[in-house]
This record gives C-alpha cells, structure tokens and sequence, in this order.
C-alpha cells in the first residue's frame, strides 16, 4: 500500500533540524519522498492520504543491545529461564520493541538460538517485531563473566576451539557473535579490566567470524578490554565505561567502522532499585557503581569530542530495567551525557541505523530508505520523554503501518489497558 503523510513536522535523521509543513511519500516499502509539502511532485491519484495534524515524524529508531530473550528476571538469574518459557517470552518482546519505536534491533546476546528463530519469523510476517541482526549465545572463555551456564553462554578456549565456537555459531545462522572480553563488577571471578581472552583469541573469533559474513559485538567496559577489542576489529562495543586517552584515540581511528554503545540503564536501574533485588544501596556502591557512572560520563564527553559513532542500548530486559522501555537511553543521553535532544535522537536513528546497515537503508528518512517512521504525538525536541510513552506513538515498519501496537491485547477494541 502506498501512503502521503501530509501536515506534519520532519526529522528526517540527517541533522538537528526539524521541517514544519512537511509531507512524506511512501511507495511499497520505500521512502519515494520526504521534504517540504511545497517541493511534493506530482502523485497518483491511488494513494491512502493522511493528515498528520502538525505531528513530529522521525526515523525508526534501532535497539543496538538487544536481548529480546530475556524474559526481566533478576539480573542474577538471566540464564537461568527454560527455553519454552524464554521463546514465548521473545515473541512478546518483538511486538513491545516495535510498539516502542524501535523498528530495527542488533542483537547482544541471546538465550539458547531463539534469536535466530525470532528473526526468520519477523521476516516471514508470522510475528510483529523489528528487523532483526540475530546473535547466538554469549562466547565467553573459561571463568570468563558469562562461565555460568544454563542457556546463555557457550563457553571456549583457545584461537582453534574458538574459531570451532563461531562456525557452530554460523551452522544455525547468526548474524553477530557476541563475546565477553571483561566482566562485571558483580562477578569475582571476571571483574571489569581483567581479561577473560588473549589477544589471539579475540582475534581469531573476530577474523572468523568476518571471513563469514558475521559481524561481532562485545562486552567491555575497561581501557584493556576496548582496546584489545578495536586491535582485533570488533564491530560493535558495549559500555567502555572506563577509557583512556589511548583507547579514545585507537576508536577516532576506526570510528567510520565500530559503534559504541555506552549501555548505562544497567548502572542507573542497579543503584536506584537494587533494594527490590535485595541489595542495599551502600553494597551496589561499593561494588562500584556510582564509579562507574561517573567514569562513563567522563569516557562519553571525550567519545563525543573525538566524533566516535554512539549508540543507544542498554541491556534492557531484567526486573529492574525491563522491556518496553528502551527509549529510556535517550533521556540518559541527554540528562547524563549532556547531550541535545535532537543529538540523542541521532544516536537512535541514523547512527544506529548506520550500525545496523552500514549502507544506510534504515536510520533515516530519505528517498529510496526503508519506509520506518514513528509518528509521535507531541515534540521529542522540547521534551525527549515523550519517546517512552507508547500511547503517543504511532509505527510504520517496511511501509506497514501497525494499528494499536501499545494495547497489550489488541483483539478487545475496549480493553481497560488501551
């Protein structure tokens, strides 16, 4: 079906700027014309027309740390959900991350192959989610952060066993391997700057994992730990919570190529609800939390003045930061890092449509992009929490525009929750 957006105020996700009185073309799944209604060309007469009202339109935006498998358990017990209750679950998320905006996912991890799975039935129209790039489970070494079994880890050692690691990776068809270098405050046997891998082990698992077409995520929050990530050409880094001048100029050389996603919600949600898991606030401290929000302020302020390409993301779907609240990143963005509303909206749309397709078919509204738009109910640029509030948004995916998606039973038109 081929739409005309008429009467509404354009991000097109290519600068800070915003065009009122503007109009989009959509022709199948495509972007035929996105501008001002006064530079409109002439159109069929077979269109479906709306009138937007004045409403803000914006790119789709993509979740660059997605887990859509975990089901908001503990974060101390992530792994730990049985796979039939973990699939259910995933099917439940995909609809809430499109309902939330996000029209495009990178995976960071994923319990079990359900990934995979998720993404072949998006694709094939049997479930409303965004686009997926898929990852197996977390590769981690020995006594490495993700060492603890159950089904989110896949644990080997050495370059060869690695290399074995990602081929069985690619034999069930992942798009992204993800690997623990560093681990996690709360984790003894692998905290943050002690490195689970050598360098010959990232390594192979990186050389590997490009020579067949699959692009690799990781985990690390140290200096050390990003650092051997870009030697290796690691495509996407998670936190880099605790980076030095070397690691910021190693990344400003390779910033047409990795993503930096800071991934803070974990940090922010731990010390303001660590008491509903049963952690006291001075013990989440001295574990050293608030540090390490501090120390990512610090990395985040020396990232954006070396013009590295961040991403939103933040390990959302455990109990204390779950899902359906992905839009949250932006508001730390803009409250934490400092940044505009308009620059936090950047990092969502065209920088993580960048990191989703590098060749730029999503992440902004141009002719001839993939036809993913949000239409909001309000102005994101005066006040960027409005992108949390599904009710005031409206999604089109692919040039499918979803009716509803917000109503958690969309199947009774007078639902209590709609």
């Amino acid at each position: 079906m081929d739409y005309l957006f008429r009467n509404l105020r354009l991000f097109d996700g290519t600068s800070e700027n915003a065009i009122d009185n503007a109009a989009i073309w959509v022709s199948g799944n495509k972007i035929r014309f996105a501008g001002s209604q006064a530079q409109l060309p002439e159109t069929p007469d077979n269109l479906v027309e709306e009138d937007l009202s004045g409403k803000f339109v914006m790119p789709g935006m993509t979740e660059t740390h997605a887990h859509l498998s975990f089901a908001d358990a503990s974060p101390f017990a992530i792994g730990e959900t049985l796979v039939e209750e973990a699939t259910v679950t995933a099917v439940k998320n995909a609809r809430l991350m499109l309902s939330s905006g996000f029209t495009s996912a990178v995976s960071f991890g994923s319990t079990y192959k359900i990934d995979v799975a998720l993404r072949e039935a998006i694709t094939e129209g049997k479930v409303i989610g965004p686009r997926m790039l898929a990852a197996g489970r977390d590769l981690g070494a020995t006594a490495s952060n993700v060492d603890s079994g159950g089904g989110l880890s896949q644990i080997a050692d050495g370059p060869w066993a690695l290399r074995k690691a990602v081929r069985e990776q690619r034999k069930i068809g992942v798009d992204v391997v993800k690997i623990f270098i560093d681990g996690e405050a709360i984790n003894n046997q692998n905290p943050p700057g002690e490195l689970s891998f050598t360098d010959d082990e990232v390594i192979a698992v990186v050389e590997e994992a490009h020579r067949r077409e699959m692009k690799v995520a990781c985990h690390a929050r140290s200096a050390a730990a990003v650092k051997q990530a870009v030697r290796a050409g690691v495509d996407f880094i998670g936190h880099a919570n605790y980076l030095d001048q070397e690691a910021v100029d190693m990344l400003e050389k390779k910033r047409d190529s990795v993503f930096v996603g800071p991934a803070i919600a974990w940090e922010v949600s731990y010390l303001e609800k660590c008491e509903s898991i049963g952690v006291t606030r001075e013990t989440v401290i001295s574990q050293g939390y608030q540090k390490e929000i501090d120390a990512t302020i610090e990395t985040v302020s020396m990232l954006r003045e070396a013009g590295i390409k961040l991403v939103v993301g933040g390990d959302y779907g455990i109990s204390i930061a779950p899902h359906g609240t992905y839009a949250k990143d932006l508001e730390y963005f803009v409250e934490l890092f400092g940044m505009s509303n308009a620059e936090a909206i950047l990092c969502a749309t065209k920088n993580g449509g960048l990191a989703f397709d590098p060749e730029g078919s999503v992440g902004t509204i141009c002719e001839g992009t993939l036809a993913d738009l949000v239409v909001v109910d309000g102005n994101p640029l005066d006040d960027i929490r409005i992108l949390q509030d599904h009710a005031k948004l409206q999604v089109m995916k692919d040039g499918v525009l979803y009716k509803d998606l917000h109503n958690p039973n969309p199947y009774l038109a007078n639902s209590p929750n709609s």
